[in-house]
């Protein structure tokens, strides 16, 4: 484990410091261009560091009150899953023991009927692989959110970006060409 994190880390460097040793080479050239220049995160880095580890994606791009949202997901996700596993794991123990044929094995649910195990054995299987299923879309969730906030970072919006509707009559010709207004609406954009 300590391992693991070691490489982690050593790798989290890796993908870190070339960006900040870019902007220390060019401090010594121009610091008054530098310091005008906005930092624009790579997109593949975001993704890539948020595929090693949810959140370093939104630390990079600077969005680092996204990382406990996705932790809290993730914490949530990882509760329902041991809920659901335990109860799971009980009701298949129950089922077992009632359809194996062994006289001597301990009914833990002599109340219950076998379709009543049986029923809450493949509800807990079913939420367990729905939990799963959303940890993993939350993963990619994350991966995907990282790329994208840094593809955004360079998006202009600009006062000089601007969009306008007006309503407005329109002349319209009909076959006995007389002139009969309609309505429009007029949507303008600049750029």
């Amino acid at each position: 484990m300590v391992c693991f994190v070691l490489l982690l880390t050593a790798f989290t460097m890796l993908m870190v410091l070339p960006t900040a040793q870019t902007k220390a080479q060019g401090s010594d050239t121009n610091t008054q261009q530098l310091d005008e220049a906005p930092f624009y995160p790579s997109p593949s880095r975001a993704a890539m560091l948020s595929a090693t580890l949810p959140g370093l994606g939104q630390i990079y791009n600077g969005r680092y009150w996204k990382v406990p949202i996705i932790y809290a997901g993730f914490g949530t996700l990882i509760y329902f899953i041991d809920f659901n596993n335990s109860n799971y794991n009980k009701w298949r123990r129950a089922w077992i023991a009632r359809v194996d044929g062994n006289p001597h094995t301990v009914d833990d649910f002599p109340l219950h009927s076998t379709e009543v195990i049986e029923r809450a054995m493949n509800y807990y299987r079913r939420n367990l692989e729905i939990n799963y299923m959303l940890a993993g879309a939350l993963y990619l969730l994350n991966i995907l959110d990282a790329s994208v906030d840094a593809h955004l970072m360079n998006f202009d919006v600009g006062e000089n970006l601007s969009m306008g509707i007006q309503p407005g009559l329109m002349p319209s010709h009909s076959q006995q060409h007389t002139s009969i207004p309609s309505t429009q609406i007029r949507l303008t954009l600049k750029f």
